[in-house]
């Protein structure tokens, strides 16, 4: 067997290239340029980059032994995981290696706030000595208040708990007894802003999460709160936040990221009750080390032909195991991402039935991991992938059923969902046509096309009411592209499922759930 090439594209730590040297040739060329790679990549089985070096579409084209591609930080933006993911080429990352670092960065801040020491050092280093003017408060007896109780949300509790804390958790996604172990309180968003000290971050940025601090939310908050964000840029709104400083709403701020990097000409950076790092909060040299040695390990899983821990993308199957579950990914992804924009609050537990031919495959287990992938990426601050999503599930405290039924009503496969959550349950049924299709929701018979927005609306099956709907919509300029209803009989429960051209506004799903006989509405984007 010819020896196993690795190309070393970024400066990494030395301790990953001496764990990859027991394995392979190793290859540091740290200065590469993109035209270089793309005329040495074809040599090489596989690379490993941090954030100078892109790995685009035309470098995987040109990279014909390529086995995989490793990231040796969190994020993988400079890596085209399509096109990874199109040529069977795995993509890994060391989600892991900042969690520690990143929450000693958060306590750094928290502490920096509470005893005034970044504005203090400025004024020794610029020969005063104003000890009366730095008065302090103690962490002790405190409450702290943790949105996202991911991985290092958890890590922060822990280190907080030693500064005698007490400690809330607002996040929908965890079970109280996985909070309760880490001496947290699972309570509503409401009931963190109004009672906590200290307010900490630990959440994605999403279109939900986006501008979800805001004057709202400061309004609610004691005047003496800190509020500390190292998570992403655009979480908290920052005009909002210059106003709850600057007229003394809450006590003090700590940002180690920004919606615009750099923060130039910010007013934020004129506070002396703002703390601010330039997105350090990841830069150790101990979790450089560590990203290293977990990518080159993760290298060296693959060339031993075992599985890696992090992979982003999907893992290797053998070709016939293959070419029989392929077309099934894309219905597994649609009925995913139906699921997660239809849950309300904390998910308990997914149900998965095969059905039909589908139940004699012996490998179903990657469908139901690639739901649980798309379930649970969008509500949490680290990657979940095909290897991954059964254990951080089980960590989750999300039970997880898999079923096999022969009846398939009447089609070749089928593939039936039923997933609750804190506040409902909703079942999906999936089969392959042409394309993905949705053929039952909550045991009402539709053929629903999975891509676009769509609007799903349960309701009491009365002369007026799909029209007081449509009438709604039009009220706020949603235009209804497509329509479709199913209900078991004349008069009791129905759903209509609306494909519309925008996403339909929070507000006016509220308006919608007001009227008369309508029992929910919810708007899903696929």
């Amino acid at each position: 067997m010819d020896e196993m090439k690795v190309l070393i594209a970024d400066q990494i730590n030395e301790k990953g290239i001496n764990e990859l040297k027991d394995v392979a040739k190793v290859n540091v060329q740290t200065d590469i340029t993109n035209e270089e790679l793309i005329k040495v990549i074809g040599d090489f089985d596989a690379i490993v980059v941090r954030s100078r070096t892109k790995v685009t579409r035309e470098v995987i084209e040109a990279a014909g032994k390529l086995k995989i591609v490793a990231r040796a930080g969190v994020g993988v933006d400079n890596v085209d995981v399509d096109a990874a993911t199109e040529r069977g080429i795995m993509v890994v990352n060391a989600p892991e290696s900042t969690s520690i670092t990143v929450a000693e960065h958060t306590m750094g801040i928290i502490l920096s706030l509470a005893r005034k020491i970044s504005i203090a050092d400025r004024s020794v280093k610029n020969g005063k000595w104003e000890k009366s003017k730095f008065m302090g408060t103690e962490l002790a007896g405190k409450t702290l208040g943790i949105v996202g109780m991911g991985r290092i949300g958890s890590q922060v509790a822990t280190r907080c708990k030693a500064f005698a804390m007490e400690i809330m958790v607002n996040d929908p996604y965890i079970t109280e007894d996985a909070a309760s172990k880490l001496g947290a309180t699972v309570v509503d968003k409401e009931t963190l802003l109004k009672n906590a000290d200290v307010i900490t971050i630990h959440v994605p940025l999403t279109p939900e999460t986006r501008h979800s601090i805001s004057k709202k939310e400061f309004d609610i908050m004691k005047e003496n709160t800190f509020i500390v964000n190292c998570a992403r840029g655009g979480i908290i709104k920052e005009d909002d936040l210059y106003d709850a400083l600057s007229e003394g709403k809450i006590g003090g701020a700590g940002l180690d990221v920004f919606e615009k990097e750099p923060p130039k000409d910010s007013p934020l950076l004129n506070l002396d009750n703002m703390v601010v790092t330039p997105h350090i909060g990841a830069s150790t040299r101990e979790a450089q080390r560590d990203a290293a040695i977990i990518v080159a390990k993760e290298i060296k899983r693959v060339f031993k032909s075992e599985s890696p821990k992090n992979v982003i993308n999907m893992p290797v199957l053998d070709p016939e195991s293959f070419g029989i579950i392929k077309p099934y990914f894309q219905l597994m992804e649609k009925l995913g991402k139906f699921l997660i924009q239809t849950a309300q609050g904390n998910i308990r537990e997914i149900d998965i039935t095969y059905c039909g031919e589908l139940a004699e495959f012996p490998k179903q287990d990657i469908l139901t991991r690639m739901v649980l992938q798309e379930v649970l990426n969008p509500i949490l601050t680290e990657p979940v992938n095909l290897v991954n999503a059964k254990a951080v599930a089980e960590n989750r405290g999300i039970i997880v059923i898999e079923g096999k039924r022969h009846d398939a009503k009447g089609h070749d496969s089928l593939i039936r969902i039923k997933m609750k959550s804190e506040g409902n349950e909703m079942s999906v049924e999936g089969v392959l046509a042409k394309e993905p299709q949705i053929v039952m929701i909550n045991d009402y018979k539709v053929d629903v096309e999975t891509h676009g927005t769509m609007l799903i609306a349960t309701y009491e099956d009365i002369p007026g009411i799909i029209g007081a709907i449509g009438t709604k919509l039009g009220e706020h300029n949603v235009n209804i592209a497509k329509m479709q209803v199913g209900r078991q009989k004349p008069g009791g429960e129905a759903v209509m499922v609306l494909k519309v051209d925008q996403q339909v506004p929070k507000g006016v799903l509220g308006e919608l759930k007001k009227l008369d006989h309508v029992y929910d509405a919810v708007t899903v984007n696929l």
